[in-house]
This record gives structure tokens, sequence and C-alpha cells, in this order.
């Protein structure tokens, strides 16, 4: 059986007009939160799903400073930067960071699952991260609906 490729005005139909969806991070594990948000983006959930194009949603997370680690790793998992020069190496532990970059820890667990192609930015370009719940006001224009499990 051949798999199916959309060509032409199909093709184009996929880019355009894609849907908004709202995701409460409340109290959610950081990890499976980060792998539902990455198959949004990616589209894989549709029934016109093709790889080679960005045909995912655009995604809107809310409270993200009440995001859940299981296990010991609020206490251990470690956020490193390096500047490039000699003994630039830092590193955060995740307890520091989520009081104040809680959205940056987010969005870094999101853009991991993502495929390393080059279709990466414009999904990345799709995901808004937000602390609290006030951030949804900026989107009411888009109606964004919330995510089904």
């Amino acid at each position: 059986m051949a798999t199916h490729i959309p060509k032409g005005r199909e093709a184009e139909s996929l880019m355009q007009g894609p849907n908004w969806v709202v995701v409460d991070a409340a109290g959610q594990v950081l990890g499976r939160l980060a792998t539902t948000i990455a198959r949004v983006l990616i589209g894989k959930d549709k029934p016109n799903f093709t790889p080679y194009m960005d045909c995912g949603d655009h995604v809107v997370v809310i409270n993200a400073q009440k995001i859940r680690l299981t296990g010991n790793k609020i206490e251990v998992k470690l956020y490193r930067s390096h500047s490039g020069f000699p003994g630039g190496l830092k590193e955060v532990p995740a307890k520091r960071l989520r009081d104040r970059r809680a959205d940056w820890m987010v969005r870094e667990a999101v853009l991991g699952m993502l495929p390393k192609n080059k279709l990466r930015a414009r999904r990345a370009r799709k995901l808004r991260i937000y602390l609290d719940d006030k951030g949804l006001a900026r989107h009411a224009g888009q109606k964004p609906q919330p995510l089904a499990p």
C-alpha cells in the first residue's frame, strides 16, 4: 500500500490556518508535558501529517511555574551552559532555576524533543510559554482551545 503524500493545493492547505492550543502546566510532570507539546508542534496527531512539512499547531503554555519534577530531580538535575572560554562552565540546579526561569526549563525540554532538522526553528517559534495564566489574555484573538488529553 502506497503512502499518501499531499501535493499542490492539498499541501498548501496544510500550511495555512494552524490551530491554537492552550496547555495548563500546573501540576504536570515536565517530561510528559514536553512530549505532548512536541507532538502538537510537529503535527503528529493530525491525519494529514507529512514529515517534511511544518503542519503543527501553535501552543500556548500557561502556569509554567507550577511544573512538577519527579523523584529527586529538583535537587539533582543540573542545567549546564558554557561560555567557550577555559573554566566557563556554569551549572545551575533545577531548584534555583524553577523559581526564576521555569518558562526556560519547559522550552528546553520541548526543544530537546523536537527533531533536529531545518523545521526545528520554525516549530519552536510556534511555542509560547508564560509563568502564570495572565499570558493567555495576549492570545484571546486567536481563540486557543484547551488540549484534549
